[in-house]
């Protein structure tokens, strides 16, 4: 039976880049994001091995219930790639604004959360695999960066979740990238990485063998 990825932050990017990769794979996508316009263009480009789910990853009722359409939809979910995430216009504690941090952690440690949340049940099913985006911002300490802490986050809950996940035959990945030319920059960054780079990264890790477990892809731009 086809496999099934379900992916949030979809509709551009890293998530958009990976649902392409899946579905040249032969995988079946679930595509959650905010923009439907986006994710109706992508999933009429992707074809029927593609589904529209539109919502916000901040909300768990709508992840829970993008997940339950997903598996009507395609009978199964294998595997589900946490990659919604956001950063600051405003950097700094002093300088920032604490109403962007909050829409930050609501985004790239709630949503993460809620994602596991709500794929966990049918991952354990399948003994699927579970993937977060986390940052080579989330790898070391850089002056006063919030967003960097939230990706820490990401690093020690995806570790944390590996632990638990191998008791029932699961996996978890950590996909950490540096600097990708994406629409996350206000300015275009082409000698950085492309989000196919990354897209290659998560089919890797969940196309290994069921023995083994890919626990962290960590990828950097050679420019």
């Amino acid at each position: 039976m086809t496999k099934t990825l379900f992916i949030t932050g979809a509709s551009t990017g890293i998530g958009a880049a990976t649902a392409r990769a899946a579905v040249a794979a032969g995988w079946n996508v679930g595509l959650m994001a905010r923009s439907a316009d986006k994710l109706d263009t992508l999933t009429k480009e992707l074809g029927d091995n593609a589904m529209a789910l539109s919502g916000d990853a901040t909300d768990l009722a709508a992840q829970e219930d993008a997940v339950r359409r997903t598996v009507e939809r395609f009978g199964t979910l294998d595997a589900a790639f946490a990659n919604a995430g956001t950063g600051l216009d405003k950097p700094g504690t002093e300088g920032g604004d604490p109403d962007e941090w909050r829409k930050l952690v609501d985004l790239n440690v709630m949503g993460v959360l809620y994602t596991a949340r709500a794929t966990l049940p049918e991952l354990r099913k399948t003994r699927g695999h579970l993937l977060l985006t986390g940052s080579a911002a989330g790898r070391n300490h850089i002056k006063g960066s919030i967003y960097s802490a939230s990706k820490w986050f990401v690093h020690g809950y995806a570790g944390n979740m590996s632990e638990e996940m191998r008791e029932w035959g699961g996996r978890c990945t950590l996909i950490s990238p540096g600097m990708v030319d994406t629409p996350f920059f206000d300015e275009a960054k082409p000698d950085k990485l492309k989000p196919e780079d990354i897209a290659g990264a998560v089919m890797f890790a969940i196309s290994q063998d069921p023995r083994a477990e890919v626990r962290e892809v960590h990828v950097m731009p050679t420019g």
